[in-house]
């Protein structure tokens, strides 16, 4: 089944030194973009992290730092990416918790600003595991009864995971073939930065998940405790957090002024 489409969507995948937001970097990024006329534009890059990439993730995706010594930066390339995602949704395998953040902190980290304000995301690994419990290369043979040749390849990995969205399309009924239905069916709880640190109540109100302060609504502990804001300035924490506490502050301050 193909997609119900009313603006792009972009299938993508990274392969990165590790697996901290805050602190690791894109190796290999693969781009899958899809019109709402069905026309198709791809692209995949691999990316001088300007770090080590450690032995044990070289041995997942294969990538070494020689073969990404004289490859463009993220920071080369940031602009074209951005070009190529602006204006679409963002669908990936298990991008919600993993691919859209650390894609964000690269973006914030040389200076172009990204957010989710005017787009979804689609997470096809929740709706696996909503439906099945498994992993990619077993839902491409599930679902598309195929094996997946170069896993822990950007480009295997995206097409994989845009041909396994169609047929899970194809498989069950009760999956609406509509991008905010399954923006909400691929969710988790609803959070108001990417990692999770910061996430809505039943009010819809933010609350802190971590820490001294979990549970309590972060204009109440910005209120009380003065330096708390300040420390997570400093600490290491998501640049996307930071960016979301800072207009939780101001928002507050502001309507104060009101």
């Amino acid at each position: 089944m193909e997609l119900k489409l009313t603006k792009p969507i972009v299938f993508f995948d990274l392969e990165t030194t590790g697996i901290n937001i805050a602190n690791d970097r894109i190796v290999e990024i693969s781009i899958l973009k899809v019109y709402p006329n069905g026309n198709k534009e791809s692209k995949t890059w691999l990316v001088n992290p300007e770090m080590k990439i450690p032995k044990e993730v070289t041995e997942i995706h294969g990538i070494t730092d020689e073969k990404v010594a004289k490859e463009p930066t993220f920071a080369d390339l940031a602009k074209e990416i951005n070009r190529l995602i602006e204006g679409s949704d963002l669908a990936g395998f298990n991008s919600n918790r993993f691919d859209i953040p650390l894609l964000a902190e690269e973006f914030l980290r040389v200076g172009v600003d990204f957010d989710m304000k005017n787009r979804v995301g689609v997470d096809v690994q929740v709706i696996y595991h909503k439906k099945e419990q498994r992993t990619l290369g077993a839902a491409y043979q599930y679902y598309c009864g195929k094996s997946l040749e170069n896993a822990h390849s950007a480009e295997a990995d995206t097409n994989a995971t845009y041909e396994i969205l169609k047929a899970q399309l194809d498989r069950y009924d009760d999956l609406e073939n509509d991008i905010k239905f399954l923006n909400e069916y691929s969710s988790h709880k609803k959070r108001a930065d990417f990692a999770g640190f910061l996430m809505f109540n039943e009010k819809d109100e933010e609350i802190f998940t971590f820490g001294k302060y979990k549970g309590k609504k972060v204009v109440d502990v910005l209120e009380k405790d003065k330096g708390y804001y300040s420390w997570i300035q400093k600490a290491d924490f998501p640049l996307y957090t930071k960016k979301v506490l800072t207009a939780i502050k101001l928002r507050s301050f502001n309507n104060k002024l009101d």
